[in-house]
C-alpha cells in the first residue's frame, strides 16, 4: 500500500517500535485524525513492517456495531494471537467468569464501593490476559493495534488501560487510531491514557498539493499535474479518502468526470462523502443535511435553529465536518459534496427540512429570494407570511433577469389562498415570467389575466400588463382596448406607463393609434430625459424616434446612452432590444453587432430564451446588413432554436425574413422556398417586421425571375410604410428595391425616378441605402457619370460595413474602369471584390465575378468549394445562355451579351432543351436567372 505524506508518522512509529525492542521499554502511541484520513492505512503499513522486523502482531478493530459486546475488542485481541490451546482454554475461563462479575466502572474511573466485589472478580482476568501478553513478547517485542478505539466496548478498553499501566518494563507497544468525533465517547478513559509516561500522540494532516500531485495521473507535464491537483484539493479538502475516489473516479475506466456522474450518487467520490457521513454520529449526518440544504454560509447559531438544537450543540458538527475536508468555511466545500447529501436524503427529509429552513430564514429577517427558494423546494405555503414573502422574491427575480425563478414562485402563490387582486398581480408576474421562458406556456394565464382586465372595464395595471404579449400573439385590438380604458389624464404608474404602452402598440402595430405617433411632442422628449422618466418609455421613445426620425433627435447617440447605462442590469435584456432595433433601422448595424455580442456574453441571458432569441435575431438581420452571410444564417437558426417558431408570433417575421434573404444572397433558393412555406400569422404584416420579410420575399422573387411578383410584394411595403407614415429606410428601402426590379425589366426611367426619389426621403436615409442607390444609379448614368457615382457609392458602403454590397460596388467600378481602358485598376479592384465574396460567404457572387472576368484576373473556382450549382449537366457556356433565355432575352441580344454568334447561341439552346427535358425557352427552371445576374446593370439588363 502507498502512502503519501505519512512519512513522518509512520517513521514515529518505527522509532517507538525500536525503542521497545532495544530498550525493554513499553510505548502506546495514538493515531488521530479525520475520518478518511488515513489511520488505518497507516496501522495495517506499521503491522506489517513491525511484523517483518522480528514483532508479534495482534490486532483488532472497534465498530459502532459491536459497541455493546462484552469484550470484542479483547477477543479479536486473543484470537489474532493464536495462544497454544492450555493458555487459550485459561483466559476463555477467565474472560467467562468475569462476565458474571457484575458491571465494571467507566474505564480509567474510580471503583464505587458497591462495584468493589465486581473490581475484585475481574483481577485474575486481568492478571491472566497480562501474563498471556508478556509470554507472548518473550520472543520479540508484541504490537497490540487496535483501530477505531472510540468505537470498542467498555470492557475491552478497561483491559488495555490495564495492560498500558504496566508497560514501563514490557517490550508491549499499543497502537490505537481514533477519529475525530462530536465527544469523546469515553473521556475518563482517554484522559488517563494520555497521562502515561510512554505516551505519544500521532496526527494525521490533510494532503498539501505536493502531496496529492503525486497521486495524480495527468497529461501534460508537471504544470498539469500540479493543475489537476489544485482543482482536487478544492473538492475534498485534502481528505485522502476523497481524494482516492475523485482521482480513480476521472481515471482511464473509471467514472468519469463531473459533467457524466452519476446523480444517484453510485460514483466513488459520492460513496466515499457518504461513507464519510455515515461513519460519524447522526448528529454530524444530521448538520451536513442541513448545510446542503441551506446551500449558502451560515452561522452556527442559525444552524442550531434550523435543527431545534442549541446553537453550542451544533459546534462540534461543524468542527468534524471541517476536519474531515466536507466543510470550508461556513458551508459545504463543494457543489458535488452537497448533491451527495443531498441525492441520499428521501425527498420527504429534503422538503420537510427546506420548510424549517424556510421558516427560520423569515425569522431571522433574510431577503425575500432567499426564504423563497426554500419555500419552493418544500412546495409549502400554508403560513400567512408566504405570500408577500414569495412575491417580492418573484419581483426581485424578474429584475434580475431569472424568470425561471420568478415563475416558479408564482406558481406556488397560485396554490395559496389569495384573494382577488393578490390573485390578479400574481398572474401578471406570472405570465411575464412564464412569456420570457416560452411564450406558448402563458398562453393559459393571459387568456385568464385578459378576462380579469375586461371584467374590471381595462383599467388596472393588469390590462397595462397584458399589451406587450396580446401585441407579440398579433391581439393588437384587444391590446388597444387594453390601453383606451384609461382617462387622458391618468398616467397610470411611474413616469407614464400608459404612454409607453400607448406608444408601443402605435409602434408595433401602426395601424392603430395613430394619432399617438403623429404627435411625436407628447413623446420624443422622453427619449432624452433619463432622471424624469422611466427607462421603459425611453426605449419605447427611442424605436419611435427611429422609425419617425427628425432633426431634432440623435436616435444613435441616444440608443447608445440607453444601452451603455443599462446593458449590466441582468432583468433589461428585454427593455434593451428597443434601442438594438433603433440602432439597426438608424444604419448603424455594426454598433448592434457590438451590443448585441455584450447582451448574449450576459449570464442573466441563460435563464431568458424569448429574450436571447430577439437579441440573436436582430444581431442576425444586422449581420445580413454587414455582408456576413454565414454568421447572419447562424444568428438567425439559433433563434429560432431557442424558441420554437409557433412561440415567435408575430416576431416569427424577423428571422425568417433574415434566413429567407441569406439563402437566397447564396443562391440557395430551394432552401429559401423551405423557409417561405414556413407558416406565419397574417398579423405579420400590420407590423414593421412584416415589411421585412415582404422585402426579402420580394428579392427572393426577383433572383428566380418572378419580377412581376417581386414589384407585387414591394409596392405593398411601400403603400404600408407610406400609410403608416413610418417611410424610413432603414426599415426597408422599398424605392430602391423596386428599381432593382425596373431594372431587371429594363425599365432604366422609372428606376432612375425610384432612386432619385430614395435619394430625396427627408431624415430616412442611411449612409448603406444611400451607397446602394448611388451603385444602382451609376448603372442607369452615362459613362463618364458612371465612375463618379461608383466611386461615392464604393466610400459609403466601406463606411458602413456592408462588404457585400461593396462586392458589387466594387465589381461595377472594375468594370467601369476595364470599359475605360485601365486594365490594371480594373484587375486589382475585381480581385479586391473577389476576395470579399469569399469572405462574406457569397460564393455565387464570387462565381459571377469569375465568369465576369475577361482580364483573367481571377484564379478558377476551386473544385471543392460549395459552389451551389444545380446538378443539371449543362456546360457553364449552356448555362450561360439558358440562364438569359429564361429572363426573356431574345436570341440576339443573347448573342450581344455574350460576345458569340447568335447559331451559337441556337447551339447551345439545343443542347439545354434536351438535357433538361423541355421544348421551349418558357419551360426553363427559374432558378436558372440567378447565373445570368450581372454584377454591374447595363441599361437593358438585370440588377442584382
Amino acid at each position: 500500500m502507498v502512502l503519501v505524506q505519512r512519512e513522518e508518522q509512520l517513521d514515529r512509529l518505527r522509532r517507538a517500535f525500536d525503542a521497545c525492542a532495544e530498550h525493554q521499554r513499553g510505548h502506546v502511541a495514538l493515531v488521530t485524525g479525520a475520518v478518511g484520513s488515513g489511520k488505518t492505512s497507516l496501522l495495517e503499513t506499521f503491522s506489517e513492517w513491525a511484523g517483518a522486523a522480528g514483532g508479534r502482531v495482534l490486532g483488532a478493530a472497534g465498530s459502532r456495531a459491536e459497541r455493546g459486546l462484552h469484550l470484542g475488542v479483547l477477543g479479536q485481541l486473543l484470537h489474532s494471537a493464536r495462544l497454544d490451546q492450555e493458555a487459550a482454554a485459561r483466559i476463555e475461563n477467565l474472560m467467562r467468569d468475569a462476565a458474571s462479575a457484575g458491571p465494571l466502572p467507566e474505564p480509567g474511573g474510580d471503583t464505587a464501593d458497591g462495584a468493589a466485589a465486581g473490581d475484585r472478580a475481574w483481577a485474575p482476568l486481568l492478571h491472566g490476559l497480562f501474563t498471556a501478553l508478556l509470554d507472548l513478547a518473550d520472543a520479540g517485542p508484541l504490537v497490540l493495534a487496535v483501530d477505531d478505539v472510540h468505537h470498542a466496548d467498555p470492557a475491552s478498553l478497561h483491559c488495555l488501560l490495564y495492560v498500558t499501566r504496566r508497560l514501563r518494563h514490557a517490550r508491549i507497544m499499543v497502537v490505537l487510531t481514533e477519529a475525530s468525533t462530536l465527544r469523546p465517547p469515553h473521556p475518563l478513559f482517554r484522559a488517563e491514557l494520555l497521562s502515561q509516561p510512554y505516551f505519544s500522540r500521532i496526527s494525521l494532516p490533510p494532503l498539501t498539493v505536493d502531496g496529492i500531485a503525486r497521486l495524480v495521473d495527468a497529461d501534460g507535464g508537471a504544470a498539469a499535474v500540479r493543475e489537476a491537483a489544485e482543482r482536487c484539493l478544492s473538492m475534498t479538502g485534502g481528505n485522502p479518502l476523497l481524494t482516492r475516489a475523485l482521482i480513480d473516479e476521472r481515471a482511464p475506466g473509471g467514472a468519469g468526470d463531473e459533467r457524466g456522474a452519476d446523480p444517484t450518487g453510485g460514483d466513488p467520490f459520492d460513496q466515499a462523502v457518504l461513507g464519510c457521513l455515515y461513519r460519524h454520529e447522526p448528529g454530524v449526518r444530521r448538520v451536513a443535511q442541513a448545510l446542503a440544504v441551506l446551500n449558502r454560509p451560515v452561522p452556527t447559531e442559525l444552524l442550531g435553529h434550523v435543527l431545534d438544537v442549541v446553537p453550542e450543540s451544533a459546534a462540534p458538527a461543524v468542527r468534524v465536518l471541517r476536519t474531515a475536508g466536507l466543510m470550508e468555511a461556513d458551508q459545504l466545500r463543494h457543489p458535488r459534496i452537497l448533491r451527495s447529501i443531498l441525492t441520499d436524503m428521501s425527498p420527504e427529509e429534503r422538503r420537510g427540512l427546506h420548510q424549517r429552513v424556510a421558516e427560520v430564514l423569515h425569522e431571522h429577517g433574510a431577503e425575500p429570494g432567499a426564504v423563497a427558494e426554500h419555500l419552493v423546494a418544500a412546495a409549502w405555503a400554508d403560513a400567512p407570511w408566504v405570500v408577500p414573502v414569495l412575491s417580492d422574491a418573484a419581483a426581485q427575480a424578474l429584475a434580475s433577469g431569472r424568470p425561471d425563478v420568478a415563475a416558479a414562485c408564482l406558481r406556488l402563490v397560485a396554490r395559496a389562498d389569495v384573494d382577488e387582486r393578490q390573485r390578479t398581480a400574481a398572474t401578471a408576474m406570472l405570465v411575464n415570467a412564464r412569456w420570457q421562458v416560452n411564450p406558448l406556456a402563458a398562453n393559459g394565464h393571459l387568456s385568464e389575466l385578459v378576462e380579469s382586465a375586461r371584467a374590471a372595464g381595462w383599467s388596472t395595471g393588469a390590462a397595462l400588463a397584458t399589451v406587450p404579449f396580446l401585441l407579440w400573439q398579433g391581439r393588437v385590438e384587444e391590446a388597444t382596448e387594453a390601453v383606451s380604458g384609461f382617462s387622458a389624464d391618468d398616467d397610470h404608474g411611474p413616469a407614464g406607463r400608459l404612454r409607453a404602452m400607448q406608444l408601443l402598440v402605435s409602434l408595433s402595430h401602426p395601424d392603430q393609434l395613430a394619432s399617438v405617433r403623429e404627435t411625436p411632442s407628447t413623446w420624443s422628449r422622453a427619449a432624452t430625459a433619463p432622471t424624469s422618466v422611466s427607462p421603459q418609455l425611453q426605449a419605447v421613445t427611442v424605436l419611435g424616434t427611429a422609425l419617425l426620425p427628425n432633426a431634432d433627435t440623435d436616435t444613435v447617440a441616444t440608443a447608445e446612452q440607453l444601452l451603455q447605462r443599462h446593458h449590466t442590469d441582468d432583468g433589461a435584456v428585454g427593455l434593451l432590444t428597443a434601442p438594438l432595433l433603433a440602432l439597426l433601422w438608424s444604419g448603424r448595424s455594426d454598433r448592434v453587432v457590438a451590443w448585441a455580442d455584450i447582451l448574449l456574453n450576459r449570464p442573466a441571458v441563460r435563464h431568458a430564451p424569448v429574450w436571447r432569441a430577439v437579441v440573436r435575431a436582430v444581431r442576425a438581420e444586422a449581420a445580413l446588413r454587414l455582408g456576413d452571410l454565414p454568421g447572419a444564417e447562424h444568428h438567425a437558426r439559433a433563434a429560432l432554436e431557442d424558441i420554437p417558431a409557433p412561440a415567435w408570433g408575430v416576431a416569427i417575421a424577423g428571422p425568417l425574413a433574415t434566413l429567407i434573404a441569406c439563402a437566397t444572397e447564396a443562391g440557395r433558393f430551394t432552401e429559401a422556398d423551405r423557409w417561405l412555406a414556413h407558416p406565419v400569422p397574417a398579423g405579420m404584416f400590420r407590423t414593421p417586421l412584416g415589411v421585412h420579410y415582404l422585402a426579402a420575399r420580394g428579392r427572393h422573387h426577383l433572383a428566380m425571375g418572378r419580377p412581376h411578383a417581386a414589384t407585387a410584394d414591394l409596392r405593398r411595403c411601400g403603400e404600408l410604410m407610406r400609410g403608416w407614415g413610418i417611410d424610413v429606410a432603414g426599415l426597408v428601402p422599398w424605392r430602391l428595391e423596386l428599381a432593382r426590379v425596373q431594372l431587371s425589366v429594363g425599365n432604366k426611367t422609372h428606376a432612375t425616378q425610384l432612386l432619385q426619389e430614395q435619394l430625396r426621403v427627408a431624415h430616412g436615409v442611411d449612409d448603406r441605402t444611400r451607397g446602394r442607390s448611388l451603385r444602382l444609379l451609376a448603372t442607369t448614368a452615362a459613362q463618364d457619370h458612371r465612375r463618379k457615382l461608383l466611386g461615392e457609392a464604393v466610400n459609403l458602403l466601406q463606411g458602413c460595413g456592408d462588404r457585400l454590397e461593396l462586392v458589387r460596388a466594387l465589381g461595377d467600378t472594375g468594370q467601369s474602369l476595364q470599359r475605360a481602358g485601365d486594365s490594371a485598376r480594373a484587375r486589382l479592384l475585381v480581385r479586391r471584390a473577389y476576395q470579399l465574396a469569399q469572405d462574406c460567404g457569397a460564393s455565387v457572387l464570387a462565381q459571377r465575378l469569375i465568369r465576369r472576368d475577361a482580364g483573367g484576373a481571377l484564379p478558377a473556382y476551386p473544385a471543392g468549394a460549395e459552389a451551389h450549382e444545380p446538378d443539371d449537366g449543362l456546360s457553364e457556356a449552356e448555362r450561360r445562355v439558358a440562364a438569359l433565355a429564361a429572363q426573356g432575352h431574345t436570341n440576339r441580344q443573347i448573342s450581344s451579351k455574350l460576345f458569340i454568334t447568335v447559331s451559337t447561341v441556337e447551339q447551345h439552346l439545343t443542347r439545354v432543351y434536351r438535357k433538361l427535358d423541355v421544348k421551349r425557352r418558357t419551360d426553363l427552371p427559374a432558378r436558372l436567372v440567378a447565373y445570368a445576374e450581372p454584377l454591374v446593370e447595363e441599361p437593358q439588363g438585370a440588377a442584382s
